[in-house]
């Protein structure tokens, strides 16, 4: 599985995720600069890590959904290559377009650091084959701006075409319906505001993330 991520000026997670993958997998993911205008032949998945892209100027992820290879991510997306997009990366997909809705200031104004329980709302995605349906799971999150929202006909259709991933099972960021992570319509591109890559090993409190990292690979080999 030839996998590659995106680094921007202010990610701060990208080596974690390329750890995640390289665990997994078995070869280390390719680091793609922002500058970049293209992405390698061949390529299987692309990751979209957390951090501050940009500082966070304007809004999260505004500014880096305006990169040069993101132009490259939309088409490969368009096409039907995986595309995982984690916290910073989650607004970075809003921002673009490939998902509905925005990531609002968390309710309350708080940066929210802690590990969080997850349902899995949807475990016939590309990315959530190795968890059972209805499966609560353990995940952190880190994040100020990671409160969802969309208007209530985008939620209801989100809702209804299974398209809602991933539920916080208490209140953590005021998101609506309690939404954690959401895929787009033909399930190749997956927003999510937690961590995966931060619960791969023991050590971490959790090994629960790494199970979408292998059904994802598993899938897709």
């Amino acid at each position: 599985m030839k996998t590659a991520v995106i680094v921007f000026p202010g990610s701060n997670c990208d080596r974690d995720l390329a750890v995640a993958l390289e665990q997994v997998t078995g070869r280390a993911p390719a680091m793609i600069w922002h500058r970049e205008a293209e992405l390698p032949d061949g390529v299987d998945f692309i990751g979209i890590p957390g951090g501050f892209s940009y500082g966070d100027y304007l809004r999260s992820g505004a500014m880096a959904a305006r990169s040069p290879i993101i132009r490259a991510v939309v088409d490969a997306a368009n096409r039907g290559v995986p595309v995982l997009g984690v916290c910073n990366g989650f607004q970075v997909l809003t921002e673009t377009g490939l998902l509905p809705g925005a990531l609002m200031r968390n309710a309350g104004i708080n940066f929210v650091s802690r590990p969080v329980k997850l349902a899995v709302e949807n475990s016939q995605t590309l990315f959530t084959s190795g968890y059972e349906q209805g499966e609560t799971i353990r995940i952190p999150v880190a994040h100020h701006d990671g409160n969802f929202q969309a208007d209530e006909a985008t939620l209801d259709r989100l809702e209804e075409n299974g398209r809602v991933v991933f539920r916080y099972a208490e209140e953590v960021n005021g998101s609506a319906r309690r939404i954690a992570g959401i895929v787009n319509d033909a399930g190749n591109v997956l927003g999510m505001m937690p961590h995966p890559e931060r619960a791969i090993e023991a050590a971490h409190g959790s090994t629960d993330g790494r199970r979408l990292f292998e059904g994802l690979l598993e899938t897709v080999a």
